[in-house]
């Protein structure tokens, strides 16, 4: 009987809306009542992944939720954009867990191209299923261990 927020990335949606759709057939195969009239799950969009910090810090603070997902994609370009990006979101998502206690799971790739991202989000593997059972056993950590 988790609470699962979901907190993903507008910016590159080809990518984080299929590491979403990997998300939710991972917690609904493992009892999670991801419907939209569900009191289970929430999904917050934000603009990019520097953004995923803050909203996530929110949904944090308003106690309601046993573990948080970030979704993101950050694709290197030609300039150092790409490493603040990453810095920032990293840095900031790690802090919110911290300072809240919270469990967060940073599904933010980070890849060198397009095709490296497309890989991880469901060619290949997707991540998303990954990061929803990581978020299923951190939450049911935590509430074990508290």
């Amino acid at each position: 009987s988790l609470k699962v927020g979901i907190v993903i990335a507008r910016f590159n949606d080809l990518i984080t809306a299929k590491l979403l759709s990997g998300c939710i057939d991972c917690l609904s195969r493992h009892g999670i009542d991801v419907t939209e009239s569900s009191n289970q799950i929430d999904i917050a969009w934000v603009p990019g992944a520097f953004e995923l910090p803050i909203v996530s810090q929110e949904l944090a603070r308003k106690g309601k939720y046993d573990v948080l997902i970030t979704l993101g994609a950050v694709i290197r370009g030609d300039t150092p954009h790409f490493d603040v990006v990453v810095a920032e979101a990293s840095k900031g998502i790690a802090s919110v867990s911290r300072e809240t206690g919270l469990p967060i799971i940073f599904g933010v790739l980070t890849t060198d191209n397009m095709q490296q991202a497309l890989e991880r989000a469901g060619i290949k593997n997707n991540l998303g299923w990954s990061y929803a059972l990581q978020a299923l056993e951190m939450g049911s950590l935590m509430k074990a261990v508290s």
